[in-house]
């Protein structure tokens, strides 16, 4: 069964809301437009509509919320024991919301992704969108990074600009990211499961794209 199974490699999402992102994963390995299998969602909020995704999709979910556990370090640590439970090639962060430090990504270097709504290094952290318009960028985006301990602050794999317009609300401009982010994530997903991707220092160099 293990040799059936790793004729693709295995992708463990994590994610904390609505789930957007995990479910173009989901579309494009359907398809047949992504490289690996979603074999895991990882969640930490029991209330997420990401979970309900996985379950209509028949994605085996865990549930490891952090107030359970007395320390950061052992809520990664069990993080990272339901993670290798999937035997992931790829762990992509799709919208989870909690910073990850060295006792969960020692453990996979250079195998965990994450998606910000900006064209880092600009609009870092929480509520992208609104510091875009705030401080009244004429373009924004997404990027999707490698995750280091920094907030946002990894190597940037790919990124793709999105205008602002004059009349844009929070939630227009969040749409209008959105859509781009779920063609970029597939794009450097593949990128990265095909061995394309390397990094040197903060640089990243793709090979063939």
């Amino acid at each position: 069964m293990d040799s059936i199974a790793r004729l693709k490699p295995h992708i463990v999402v994590m994610a904390s809301g609505r789930g957007t992102n995990f479910q173009a994963i989901i579309d494009a390995s359907k398809s047949g437009r992504l490289l690996g299998e979603v074999v895991g969602l990882i969640c930490d909020n029991p209330n997420a509509t990401a979970l309900d995704r996985a379950e209509r999709h028949g994605i085996p979910s865990v549930v490891v919320e952090r107030k359970s556990y007395p320390s950061r370090r052992e809520f990664e640590r069990q993080l990272v024991s339901v993670a290798k439970s999937f035997s992931p090639d790829l762990i992509v962060l799709a919208g989870f919301m909690w910073l990850l430090g060295k006792t969960f990504l020692n453990e996979f270097p250079e195998k965990v992704i994450n998606i910000h709504p900006s064209l880092l290094p600009a609009f870092r952290g929480l509520d992208a969108q609104r510091q875009a318009l705030d401080y009244g960028v004429r373009y924004t985006g997404c990027t999707v990074h490698f995750v280091d301990e920094g907030t946002d602050t990894g190597p940037i794999i790919g990124q793709r600009v999105v205008p602002v317009m004059p009349d844009d609300t929070e939630d227009i401009l969040a749409a209008r990211i959105l859509g781009e982010e779920h063609s970029l994530m597939i794009e450097c997903i593949n990128a990265v499961l095909d061995g394309k991707v390397k990094t040197d220092g903060r640089k990243v160099i793709i090979y063939g794209g």
